[in-house]
């Protein structure tokens, strides 16, 4: 047995197993030699190996068997040396599975051209998030792995996860960047066990210098699916690549996820994206009109309207957006100014929607919960510290999340007077700065009444 024989049988099976399975999988293998009956195959990496050995390694047999009989046996070694050849067949498998990744496995998970860094209006709520992503996308190792964002709906994690994508195909093309949806993640899971392909399916995810999962909470639950993503993301993490993942809540939050996983997940660097401030709100608005004043170059707008928008529309960016695409759109049409008028006609129904709908009696309930209170306690004339300090909190959101008046929230909280009410709310406005357990409690409260 030599390699000219080899180079024989590598004909037939190409044309046994198909082209597409050759170039894969048996192009890069190399005939070493024959010892007592067992023929040595050096593959560039075990995984490889192991692959060929399970899915060809009958046929490879039978044909080396067909030319010397004496061989009995095959045997794979990962070579750290790369011969001219074998570099060229690791290329080429390299393409090959850049091709599976952008074929199989990132339809349904394109990247929007709009969601870059240039189009992400930075401010208070979201700038550590941008600068983690920015530092992410320059394609060089971080002190951090993985990098966790989240927050609510509409503020901006998917654009960031986008404007990475994107900024790492410039940066690093020679970087494999796979982004998908922990959805998409669980159905490539669930297909490749019904086509009995998981090697296929753990080549795929455990060969790409970047795994990006939006949404990763949709996981949650699925044990099997739990069970992978574990895998695949320790394999990834001793390999040294970057990991991104998505979530509308902290992974301490997420109901259903294993143990070990949010412990992984809280490994890294964990980012909340807050709630947009009106500031923000209005610096979104405002790139949007100079986006849109191309498209429609003659229309004209009251400057009051973008600072009612950002006032009025408060809990999703992307129905900021959409009111002011609906909104321009509906101009142009009729060929009308936009006025404050005029908008508060157009986008009625989306204005009625984003009216603040928490009530006082709400937030009372969520604080006595949170506390392990009675609710007749915390808004009764007990003024012991177990029942003042959640009593100060939830007179606190009142006056941050309703509409309500002073006088109307004393009264709700047992006919107290507004001046007690004001106390309260400036008393727990000085121990958010000074007491950071009353600051992580008012905003875990606070997401559990936007939600």
């Amino acid at each position: 047995m030599n390699n000219d024989l080899w180079g024989q049988i590598q004909e037939e099976l190409q044309e046994t197993i198909g082209k597409n399975n050759f170039t894969n999988w048996i192009s890069p293998i190399n005939f070493s030699d024959v010892v007592d009956g067992v023929a040595t195959f050096k593959v560039p990496t075990t995984f490889l190996g192991n692959y060929v050995s399970q899915n060809f390694g009958d046929i490879i047999l039978s044909k080396l068997n067909s030319v010397d009989k004496g061989i009995t046996r095959i045997s794979f070694k990962a070579s750290d040396t790369v011969s001219p050849k074998k570099s060229e067949a690791m290329n080429e498998l390299k393409v090959a599975k850049s091709a599976i990744n952008r074929s199989e496995v990132i339809p349904g998970a394109p990247l929007d051209p709009r969601f870059t860094f240039d189009s992400f209006i930075v401010g208070k709520p979201n700038e550590l998030a941008h600068a983690a992503a920015r530092r992410v996308a320059d394609g060089t190792s971080v002190t951090f792995n993985p990098l966790f964002l989240y927050g609510g709906v509409g503020l901006g994690k998917t654009h960031l996860m986008h404007a990475i994508a994107w900024e790492l195909s410039n940066k690093r093309p020679d970087l494999t960047v796979l982004y998908l949806s922990a959805e998409q993640f669980m159905y490539r899971f669930v297909q490749s066990l019904r086509e009995r392909k998981m090697m296929d399916f753990k080549q795929i995810f455990r060969s790409v210098d970047i795994l990006m999962v939006d949404d990763v909470q949709f996981i949650a639950g699925k044990d099997s699916t739990q069970e992978e993503f574990f895998h695949t993301f320790n394999a990834l993490v001793d390999q040294g690549k970057q990991i991104i993942i998505s979530a509308d809540r902290a992974p301490g939050e997420i109901k259903g996820l294993e143990e070990r996983i949010k412990s992984r997940l809280q490994c890294g660097l964990v980012v909340d994206l807050h709630p947009t401030n009106y500031e923000l709100r209005l610096g979104i608005l405002q790139s949007k009109v100079d986006m849109y004043s191309k498209q429609y170059p003659d229309l004209s707008f009251d400057p009051e309207v973008l600072e009612f928008l950002a006032l009025r529309i408060s809990t999703n960016v992307r129905v900021l957006e959409g009111a002011l695409t609906r909104l321009f759109a509906f101009a142009s049409l009729v060929g009308r100014h936009i006025t404050l008028e005029v908008t508060q006609d157009c986008l009625a129904d989306v204005l009625r929607a984003s009216e603040r709908k928490i009530t006082i009696e709400e937030i009372q309930r969520k604080v006595s919960e949170h506390y392990n209170i009675r609710l007749s306690d915390m808004i009764g004339p007990k003024r012991l510290r177990t029942y003042a300090r959640p009593r100060q909190i939830a007179m606190y959101l009142s006056k941050n999340l309703t509409s309500r008046s002073l006088p109307e929230i004393g009264r709700r909280f047992g006919g107290r007077d507004h001046t007690t009410v004001m106390h309260g709310v400036k008393r727990i406005e000085e121990l958010k700065i000074q007491d950071g357990q009353v600051a992580e409690d008012v905003e875990i409260l606070r997401r559990a009444l936007e939600a």
